[in-house]
């Protein structure tokens, strides 16, 4: 994550592999769960951008690079980093906005805690980690989708994971606006400034205030949802194991 701050506190938090495109990698995994901590207990930044680099939000998984999931040892330690990863972006006490660009096709659920979402008339939405590649979505993408969605579309794109069309996104409500490629983090820069007129204590209270009925859910459902997705792949492992 390639962070970068302006004089009024605006951060800019960027997904990047080697200043590219990201591809999630275990190491990874591990590593922003105290990059977003750190982000949440910093006073000095005043608004968060999340967004990727290369044209792309998060656009694939590296998926040996977890090693053996169906390993309690090796689970557990995903399992604790996926439910502390997201109660550390909803700890961030001031406004969030995801600019998305290209694929938002891995752990989407990101950008589903900001308050807002800009996305560019390219994007695209989907979770290609969970169902389709024979596991539980238990990770947050169920919750975020439909407390943002509404369960019964969340439901049908997760069972059925397809590019969701950042236009389609916006009929939703999930996004806020669509711009033109390659305008997304423009725009979040300009809502920034913004949002930098009201006072620092209306900001960061307004934020607290917004999240705090998505924050519940997550704490409630989340290490539920990845225990369920940690069984599941370990039958996965179980079922590929028997076929080979």
């Amino acid at each position: 994550m390639k962070l970068t701050r302006d004089a009024n506190g605006v951060l800019i938090a960027e997904f990047h592999s080697n200043g590219g495109p990201f591809t999630f990698a275990a190491q990874d995994h591990t590593e922003i769960v105290d990059a977003f901590y750190r982000i949440s207990q910093d006073r000095a930044n005043k608004i968060v951008i999340l967004t990727g680099a290369g044209g792309g939000f998060i656009t694939g998984v590296e998926w040996p690079s977890f090693g053996n999931v169906s390993d309690p040892g090796v689970w557990s330690q995903i399992h604790d980093e996926g439910v502390q990863v997201l109660e550390n972006i909803a700890n961030i006490r001031v406004p969030v906005i995801a600019a998305i660009e290209g694929r938002a096709h891995v752990h989407s659920e990101y950008a589903l805690l900001a308050n807002v979402i800009v996305a560019a008339e390219g994007a695209t939405f989907l979770d290609g980690a969970h169902f389709a590649a024979g596991v539980v979505p238990g990770d947050g993408i169920f919750t975020t989708w439909s407390y943002r969605a509404g369960a019964g579309r969340a439901e049908a794109f997760l069972l059925n994971p397809q590019p969701l069309p950042a236009r389609t996104a916006y009929e939703w409500g999930v996004v806020a606006e669509v711009v033109p490629n390659g305008k997304a983090l423009n725009r979040a820069q300009e809502l920034a400034g913004l949002y930098l007129k009201a006072p620092e204590v209306t900001r960061r209270n307004t934020r607290v205030h917004f999240i705090q009925p998505l924050k519940e859910r997550i704490v409630r459902e989340v290490g539920y949802g990845l225990s369920l997705e940690g069984a599941s792949a370990a039958d996965l492992v179980k079922i590929k194991g028997s076929q080979g």
